[in-house]
């Protein structure tokens, strides 16, 4: 649980850290390797001049040498293919079994050039279609999030090794090198086979849905039933060490029927990871999270395995991670620690982004101008209602150069392009400090008056904007990591309002995680505060043309 002071935890590189999404630049494309002659033919050769780059890249580290010229190798590359099933992908996007008839046509004694030079292509076309959705995404997230401001950079495979795989006949090690290298990943490929192994158990029980909640000192089958729910997804403090993790175990408990100390903190463990109040109570929320079911985790598994190929890349080793259906925000300081608070993030009407930025400045003490979007639908039907609600607030009204106006002479029913501004203060929306980094969503890091927002377990609460627990400390650690000379409790003590730009600019991602690893290997589900995952799914599963 968090607590309210700052937290700092050692970030070792290449390591999962409490939900942490690290990371490093991908592998540089491979130079060219020596060439041996050609033994494409040229039908091969004609072929492959109009089609890709990346193509034409392939077979030049091979020195134009074809890669599909017996059953095996295509039988490898068939199987390979099959096996990206276990990345949440759809191997029959990529037709491994169309591809195993072709072969057998294209590969047969006396077949003709043409056929085995169009057949060599469409296998290769194949394998760097598979390896692209394997490192960069299969969907492009821009179509199914109008509200995704993320740039995903081409891939970057390394051709001369792939080649090499290729060579050795082994297609499974060539896949290997497009995967994702990273811990949080292969935690997510993992948790999606231990989940696709419950469903082939025969998944959980669904738990009744009883009026009343069950608590501590309960007993009942419902009870049982709660025991083996929470056995089935695999709790070790429910459930013998040599028994494995499904609901056909023994339970180590003396009164499976009691809602005992054991099952209490297993149920707090489950709320903690699914962003719930752990109270050890099973209310309709708690309820509601335990009856979804495998089939439904499993896919939500799969959506965030995409959205970490989306993100896996490009990433400097000190930046400012914001986790938004985590309600989570960490600094990957330069010297290696590591930075968290909770946040608050936009309602679902108002829906936080995701984007890449970088923090440029600061600003203390601000003043607060409202924005478009709350003028219009907050304050000025309030100012309608009641006229004295400005002075209230203590905002300024505003000419569009700046002028102040008597709130009197605004027609407000038609107010044209009037602005409302906030002095700085305790009472600012802003608090005393805003991160700032450019972007077209108008969004931002910030301090807040609402401090207690931040002990709600689901925090989904802003307009937009992120507000960050203990945010005056970040500021000095951002300050302090970019040589930025300026200390931030001074700053705000004068009572001035300024910007201080930042010696470096900070790097700044907005991402959204519903689904992520805990250290100890379970995955943690969260609420999909903004219905994102359904549109992301049905992306995943709907066929692609190659």
């Amino acid at each position: 649980m968090f607590a309210t002071e700052v937290r700092y935890t050692r970030f070792h590189r290449g390591a999962w850290i409490l939900g942490a999404w690290l990371a490093l630049s991908g592998p540089a494309m491979a130079q060219s390797e020596a060439t041996e002659p050609s033994g494409i033919g040229p039908e091969v050769s004609e072929l492959l001049s109009e089609s890709s780059s990346r193509l034409r890249n392939l077979y030049a580290v091979r020195g134009d040498r074809p890669i599909w010229q017996d059953a095996d190798s295509v039988d490898a590359l068939v199987e390979a293919l099959k096996e990206l099933d276990a990345d949440g992908l759809v191997p029959s996007d990529y037709r491994p079994d169309d591809l195993l008839a072709a072969s057998r046509a294209a590969l047969m004694e006396g077949a003709d050039a043409g056929t085995r030079a169009r057949f060599e292509l469409r296998a290769s076309r194949t394998l760097l279609t598979a390896l692209t959705h394997l490192q960069r995404g299969k969907v492009d997230p821009q179509r199914i999030n109008d509200e995704w401001d993320l740039s995903i950079e081409p891939p970057s495979l390394d051709l001369a090794a792939i080649s090499r795989a290729l060579d050795d006949g082994d297609v499974s090690a060539a896949i290997d090198l497009a995967r994702p290298p990273y811990e949080p990943y292969e935690q997510l490929r993992e948790g999606l086979a231990h989940y696709r192994e419950i469903k082939r158990q025969g998944g959980w029980p669904a738990l009744m849905n009883v009026e009343d909640p069950l608590r501590p000192g309960d007993t009942g089958t419902e009870v049982t039933a709660l025991r083996e729910r929470l056995a089935a997804i695999g709790n070790d403090q429910l459930v013998a060490a040599d028994e494995g993790y499904y609901p056909t175990i023994e339970l180590q408990a003396p009164e499976p029927r009691v809602y005992d100390e054991a099952l209490v903190e297993a149920v707090r463990r489950f709320q903690r990871h699914h962003l719930l109040a752990d109270d050890g109570v099973v209310g309709p929320r708690t309820l509601k999270a335990l009856n979804m079911s495998v089939e439904r985790r499993i896919d939500q598994i799969r959506a965030n395995m995409e959205r970490a190929r989306w993100l896996l890349h490009g990433l400097p080793e000190s930046f400012v991670l914001v986790d938004i259906a985590g309600y989570d925000l960490r600094y990957f300081r330069p010297n290696g620690d590591t930075w968290r608070a909770r946040i608050v993030v936009g309602q679902p009407y108002r829906r936080t982004p995701s984007l890449r930025s970088e923090i440029t400045h600061l600003t203390i003490n601000p003043t607060w101008t409202v924005p478009p979007t709350i003028m219009r639908e907050d304050v000025l039907p309030k100012v309608r209602r009641d006229p004295g609600y400005l002075a209230t607030k203590n905002l300024s009204v505003l000419s569009p150069s700046g002028k102040q106006l008597d709130p009197a002479s605004v027609d407000w029913s038609n107010p044209g392009g009037v602005m409302l501004r906030q002095q700085a203060g305790p009472n600012n929306p802003l608090g005393q400090l805003v991160v700032r980094f450019p972007n077209d969503h108008l969004v931002y890091l910030h301090d807040t008056p609402s401090r207690g927002l931040f002990s709600r377990s689901q925090r989904a609460l802003s307009s937009g904007c992120i507000r960050v627990e203990g945010v005056l400390e970040l500021a000095q650690l951002l300050f302090d990591d970019t040589g930025t000379q300026a200390n931030v409790r001074r700053l705000i003590a004068d009572g001035k309002t300024r910007n201080v730009l930042l010696a470096r600019h900070v790097p700044v991602v907005l991402h959204y995680w519903t689904v992520q690893p805990e250290p100890d290997g379970e995955l943690a589900f969260r609420p999909d505060i903004y219905d994102r995952d359904d549109a992301l799914i049905e992306a995943l599963d709907r066929s692609v043309t190659l």
